[in-house]
C-alpha cells in the first residue's frame, strides 16, 4: 500500500533514503540549503523539492499526507553548543508543529540530537507532546545508536514519533542491536585501496573499531574535517587523520596517516555509494556529516509504516 510523506529540513537525503526504503513515497521535501536541494534533485529528479525557509512554508498542498518527517536543526539542543533550546533562533520545532497541525498526518517522525533528552529540556518536551496530544496524537521519544543498526559509527540520535490516537496501539519501536557493524577498516578498505595504496591492507588491520561520531559543522562554524580535538584523537586511534578531508584515496606510494574522502565518510554514515552530493568539498561534507543515517531512518519508518498499513487492512476487512 502506498504511503506518502512530507519531509522537513531534508538536508542531503539521509532520512529520505531511509523513508524510501521503508516504502514511503515523497510528496514533497522542504529544505533551505541550495546545495542540499541540488543533491536531492540530482539523485531523485522526480521528487518535489520545496526550496525555502520552513518558518514561512505553506503546507496547504500537502494536507492529508500519511507522515510528516524531518530532521529539525540540532544546535539548539546540542551539548556542543549553548543549549538555548526554544530560545535559539535556529529552533524550528514551532514551525514543525504548525505544519503538522496544518497537514494533519497520520504519523510524525522527527530526528534530533541526544541533548534534547537532557533534563533542562523536559518542560519543552512536555510542551511538544502536550500540543500534539491536543491535536489527537500519541507521542514518544527514543534514543538510538546508529551502530545498533549496522552503521559503523557511534552516533546517538533521538527519534520523536507521534501517531494519531486510534492508530498508535500497533506501533512498536524497532529492536536495536540485531546488526553488528563492521570496523572502519573493513568498511572502507576497498575505497582506501582504490588507487593501489600499498599500505591499505595494514591500515585495515589498524582501523579495527567502529568510528566515533561524524561531526558535520554548520554554516557559521566548522569545515571539512572530522570534528573538534577530542574527535580527532578518536580518529587518530583508528589511524585516520581527522584534520581535513581528502580529495581522493591515497596513491600507491602514500606514506603516513590517511584522510577520509567525502565518499568514505558517506559510507560510514550509511549512505549508498551511488548517492551523489552537490557542491564543493566543504558543502558535500556538511551534508554527509549532518545527516540522519539511512539505516536508522529505515528501521523506525518501517515500524511506522507497518503500524499504519495494519490499521488500514483491518479497517478494510471490517
Amino acid at each position: 500500500m502506498s504511503l506518502t510523506t512530507l519531509e522537513l529540513c531534508a538536508g542531503g537525503g539521509g532520512q529520505a533514503i531511509g523513508l524510501e526504503r521503508a516504502g514511503f513515497s515523497h510528496a514533497g521535501l522542504v529544505e533551505l540549503d541550495k546545495n542540499c536541494c541540488r543533491t536531492l534533485r540530482l539523485n531523485r529528479p522526480e521528487w518535489t523539492i520545496e526550496e525555502g525557509d520552513l518558518r514561512t512554508f505553506d503546507a496547504s498542498n500537502y494536507v492529508g499526507v500519511d507522515l510528516v518527517s524531518g530532521g529539525l536543526p540540532c544546535p539548539p539542543f546540542s551539548v556542543a553548543g549553548k543549549q538555548l533550546g526554544e530560545n535559539d533562533e535556529r529552533n524550528l520545532f514551532p514551525a514543525g508543529l504548525r505544519i503538522i497541525e496544518q497537514v494533519k498526518p497520520k504519523a510524525v517522525m522527527i530526528e534530533n540530537v541526544r541533548g534534547i533528552l537532557d533534563a533542562v529540556f523536559e518542560d519543552y518536551r512536555k510542551f511538544i507532546a502536550g500540543r500534539l496530544a491536543e491535536s489527537g496524537y500519541w507521542t514518544d521519544w527514543r534514543l538510538f545508536n546508529a551502530s545498533d543498526f549496522g552503521v559503523p559509527q557511534l552516533r546517538p540520535r533521538v527519534v520523536f514519533v507521534a501517531i494519531r490516537k486510534g492508530l498508535a496501539d500497533g506501533f512498536v519501536w524497532p529492536e536495536a542491536g540485531l546488526l553488528t557493524p563492521k570496523t572502519v577498516g573493513d568498511t572502507l578498505y576497498d575505497l582506501m585501496a582504490a588507487r593501489g595504496w600499498k599500505g591499505a591492507h595494514a591500515w585495515r588491520d589498524r582501523a579495527n573499531e567502529i568510528a566515533p561520531t561524524v561531526v558535520g559543522g554548520s554554516l557559521k562554524h566548522g569545515g571539512p574535517d572530522l570534528g573538534p580535538t577530542r574527535a580527532r584523537r578518536a580518529w587518530a586511534a583508528l589511524d585516520v587523520d581527522g584534520i581535513g578531508i581528502a580529495n581522493e584515496a591515497p596513491d600507491a606510494d602514500f606514506v603516513g596517516i590517511p584522510r577520509l574522502t567525502v565518499r568514505m565518510v558517506a559510507r560510514i554514515q550509511g549512505f549508498p555509494d551511488d548517492w551523489q552530493f552537490s557542491g564543493g568539498k566543504t558543502a558535500a561534507y556538511r551534508q554527509v556529516g549532518n545527516a540522519f543515517p539511512p539505516p536508522v531512518a529505515h528501521a523506525v519508518a518501517s515500524q511506522i509504516r507497518l503500524c499504519l498499513v495494519r490499521k488500514r487492512v483491518f479497517a478494510l476487512a471490517g
